[in-house]
């Protein structure tokens, strides 16, 4: 099984803190669209022997794409790939694109599954990241967006300086009131080059508080289990049976294809990466080149690999899986490592797979990092 990624690299506006790639200008859509049906044909080969069990649209912001659009994307996904029954298909859509209409049109289209970028439902916080919509447009759409699908993520910000634990909490709970199956929940972080890493340097915008995102990821992690969400992924709380079939692949090291603009593919110990900007990109495709970087990941790159999308997982590190396909003595490394964690009680085994315990939930980065073999 595998999953074909599609990346819309287009905005209304940037948010302050993305470092994704994208553009607010939307000259070159049509172009860049044509661009991504060919890069589909261009590439059917590499999954000439796998079925294709997901598509995800992310972006960017995919909702700025119309029904029509989407739906020729999909077309040529069906056109070039063996395709499962019923696959999951993703769409990520931010608030603002999604009125009664829109939504109901998507909802008769193969799409099955929003991912809706809500990030806060008060305000000043959203203006504070220079969001697209307001709260008003978040709480609409989802109001009308789960009587018409029923598998609905949102994303959600915390760790915003000066966020009270209080406000976090009634986020939470106006969430949880929606009934939504899947929350994706991230840390605020300062990425280089971004509007934000700016304002702060300039002291236009206070700093990180690695003591609140700490509290309010442990409070997170405490509401979303008393609502039935199982916390699957460090990120990522799904109700049983709403676990992004999508992303799951990429932590359990399934092939992928990524379409577009700056998309990584994997597939066994093969990287590939598309080039990060729109026009070279349109033009290589057009030229019936792909505009890709390759690399093959050595060994020890695809044990660190595994340790650190293990770790972040309720799957964990199978221990007899590292000595299997890396050898026993990334196996007895592993273990020597883990020692000293598993003492602090930041991780610990169980039935053979290496795990984080709730204390080292928020560390896991960091504690794999340390596992890694150098």
């Amino acid at each position: 099984m595998a999953g074909i990624y599609i990346h819309i690299p287009f905005c209304k506006q940037a948010c302050y803190y993305c470092d994704f790639h994208f553009s607010t200008s939307l000259k070159k859509k049509d172009e860049l669209i044509q661009a991504l049906v060919k890069e589909l044909a261009l590439r059917k080969d590499e999954f000439r022997n796998l079925t294709v069990e997901t598509i995800y649209f992310g972006g960017g912001t995919p909702s700025l794409l119309s029904n029509d659009e989407l739906s020729l994307l999909i077309d040529a996904v069906y056109k070039n790939y063996h395709v499962i029954d019923n696959p999951e298909i993703t769409l990520e859509a931010n608030p603002d694109d999604l009125n009664e209409n829109r939504i109901i049109e998507l909802s008769k289209r193969p799409i099955n599954r929003l991912s809706i970028g809500i990030q806060s439902f008060f305000e000043d916080d959203l203006k504070s990241m220079n969001r697209a919509h307001s709260s008003e447009e978040a709480k609409n759409c989802l109001t009308i967006a789960t009587q018409y699908f029923d598998n609905i993520t949102i994303d959600l910000i915390y760790g915003i300086p000066n966020m009270s634990l209080e406000k976090w909490h009634e986020n939470l709970q106006i969430a949880f009131s929606y009934g939504v199956n899947h929350i994706s929940s991230y840390a605020l972080t300062v990425e280089p080059k971004t509007a934000l890493d700016t304002f702060i340097k300039k002291g236009q915008y206070p700093p990180m508080d690695d003591e609140l995102a700490q509290l309010h990821f442990n409070h997170l992690i405490s509401e979303t289990e008393k609502q039935g969400f199982v916390h699957y992924e460090i990120s990522n709380f799904g109700k049983p049976h709403y676990f992004s079939k999508h992303n799951t692949s990429y932590w359990q090291g399934k092939p992928y294809l990524g379409i577009g603009p700056s998309a990584h593919s994997f597939h066994g110990n093969i990287r590939s990466w598309n080039v990060s900007n729109n026009t070279k990109y349109i033009k290589s495709i057009e030229g019936n080149s792909l505009p890709q970087t390759q690399e093959i990941l050595t060994v020890q790159e695809q044990y660190n690999e595994y340790v650190m999308t293990g770790l972040r997982t309720i799957w964990g590190v199978s221990i007899d899986k590292v000595a299997q396909d890396f050898g026993d003595n990334f196996r007895t490394y592993l273990l020597e490592q883990s020692e000293e964690f598993i003492n602090q009680q930041l991780l610990y085994i169980d039935e053979g797979k290496l795990l984080v315990t709730k204390k080292g939930k928020f560390l896991s980065d960091g504690i794999a990092s340390e596992i890694f073999m150098i």
